[in-house]
C-alpha cells in the first residue's frame, strides 16, 4: 500500500472527526439592554419593521420561536396587536461572506526511502504534481480559504401604553454556511438564554447542538 492510501486511511477519520467536533456548538455574541417588567399578567405581540420579511412564511417561523421563548419566560400571548401590553419587534440576516485565508507549514507523510530523506506534508495534499514526490524541500506552506458569515438578529420591546422601550438585544455570530433556517434558531436560543439578562452586558452564549435522531 502507497504512503498516501496508508495516511489518508488514517488520518482521513481524524480530519472528520475534528470537523464534526467543531460542529457540535453554536456560539454567538450577545449584548442586551433591559427594564423588562417580571411577567405578571403581560401579553405580547411579535412583528417586524422590515417590510421585506413582513408577512412571509419564513419571519412566521421564526416569530412562533420568539413567541415560544416569552410564552416558557412566563409571557401571555396576545390574539391581536391592539389587546397586547408589549410589542416585539425582530430583525434578522446574514452578510454576503468573506473569504478566510489560513495558512500553516507543510507537514505529512513520510517519503520513504525510495524518495530520499524523511520527509513531511500535509496528508490533506494529494495529486501527482505534489513537490515532494520529486524531491522538494521541506515547508512548503499549505493555504486554505473558507467563506466566513456573519449573521444577527435584532430584537426589540415596546409598551403599547406608552411606546416606551423596555428591551434592545442583539445576538450576532459567524459561520461557514450561510444558512438561515439553520443560523436564525440558533440566534433566537442565544438571545434568550438567561434573558432578560444584565443590563449593558455583552456575553459570549454557546448553544449545545440538537440531540441526535
Amino acid at each position: 500500500m502507497s504512503w498516501t492510501r496508508m495516511f489518508a486511511r488514517i488520518f482521513a477519520p481524524v480530519a472528520l472527526l475534528a470537523l464534526s467536533a467543531c460542529a457540535t456548538s453554536f456560539k454567538a455574541d450577545v449584548a442586551r439592554f433591559q427594564q423588562m417588567p417580571a411577567p405578571s399578567g403581560e401579553s405580547f405581540v411579535v412583528q417586524t419593521g422590515n417590510p421585506k420579511l413582513e408577512g412571509g412564511l419564513e419571519f412566521s417561523q421564526y416569530a412562533a420561536l420568539v413567541a415560544e421563548q416569552l410564552r416558557a419566560k412566563g409571557y401571555t400571548q396576545a390574539q391581536t396587536p391592539q389587546s397586547a401590553t408589549l410589542v416585539v419587534n425582530i430583525d434578522y440576516g446574514v452578510d454576503g461572506g468573506q473569504t478566510k485565508v489560513v495558512s500553516r507549514p507543510g507537514m505529512g507523510y513520510p517519503y520513504g526511502p525510495w524518495g530520499g530523506p524523511w520527509r513531511y506534508r500535509s496528508p490533506f495534499y494529494w495529486g501527482w504534481e505534489d513537490p515532494f514526490w520529486y524531491g522538494g524541500g521541506f515547508g512548503y506552506p499549505e493555504v486554505d480559504s473558507y467563506p466566513v458569515y456573519t449573521s444577527y438578529l435584532d430584537m426589540r420591546i415596546d409598551r403599547t401604553r406608552d411606546g416606551s422601550r423596555v428591551f434592545e438585544g442583539k445576538a450576532k455570530a459567524r459561520s461557514t454556511d450561510d444558512s438561515l433556517p439553520r443560523i436564525v434558531p440558533n440566534l433566537v436560543t442565544a438571545m434568550f438564554t438567561n434573558f432578560p439578562g444584565h443590563s449593558g452586558e455583552e456575553v459570549r452564549i454557546t448553544v449545545p447542538p440538537p440531540p441526535k435522531g
